[in-house]
């Protein structure tokens, strides 16, 4: 697979590698996204369908079959080993790719992206909020590190690999007219049940 951008081949690569060892699916971990996936899409349900952008070994899936086991559930990923990791759950297709040359051959009640943009280079946001957009036929679950202007962090002693911005009001911006915030959220480290990484979370709706 080719890449296009530096972030890509870091993430394909070894240092994707030693990320999947470190996010094994531990029960404590599955029970805590499970409840956030509940409250994220407490105002998107039914979902039939949904479709994510960067599963990883499969957290998100099994959070969200957790919560509607009759979802039809599909993703992409960017690691050769995490995309082979999800498949084995045996509840999504999942497809070792990038986003970046990635065309959906269908639509979803949900399309997905949790944890991915803000390791994404910059560069490369517009065309990703596309497929976002146009693999979904009503919702599109934002679940990210925020931030009302664009910044950089460091990232484990990694640049050019950790941003934060306001990635919801820039999908609006960028569809204005067709996209309305239907519901968001914050996910507090600290919280005994559905603790997360400090992260928000923002669920836009078609209109």
């Amino acid at each position: 697979m080719s890449y296009k951008t530096e972030q890509e081949a870091f993430w394909a690569g070894q240092f994707g590698d030693e990320y999947r060892e470190r996010c094994a699916l531990k029960p404590e971990l599955v029970a805590a996204r499970t409840a956030c996936m509940a409250r994220m899409l407490r105002k998107a349900a039914p979902v039939g369908s949904a479709f994510e952008v960067g599963c990883n070994i499969g957290l998100n899936l099994v959070a969200l079959k957790n919560v509607s086991p009759a979802t039809e559930l599909d993703a992409i990923e960017i690691n050769a080993e995490s995309a082979k990791a999800a498949n084995a759950l045996g509840i999504a297709k999942v497809e070792a790719a990038s986003v970046l040359e990635y065309e959906p051959a269908r639509t979803y009640d949900l399309t997905m992206i949790c944890g991915v943009l803000i390791h994404l280079n910059p560069e490369v946001l517009p065309q990703v909020y596309d497929v976002l957009f146009n693999a979904s036929n009503r919702h599109i679950l934002l679940f990210e590190y925020y931030n009302p202007t664009p910044v950089e962090v460091n990232y484990r002693g990694h640049e050019g690999r950790l941003f934060k911005r306001d990635w919801a009001g820039e999908m609006l911006d960028r569809f204005k007219g067709q996209l309305e915030l239907k519901d968001y959220g914050f996910f507090y480290h600290r919280d005994p049940i559905s603790w997360s990484d400090d992260g928000t979370w923002f669920l836009l709706e078609k209109r």
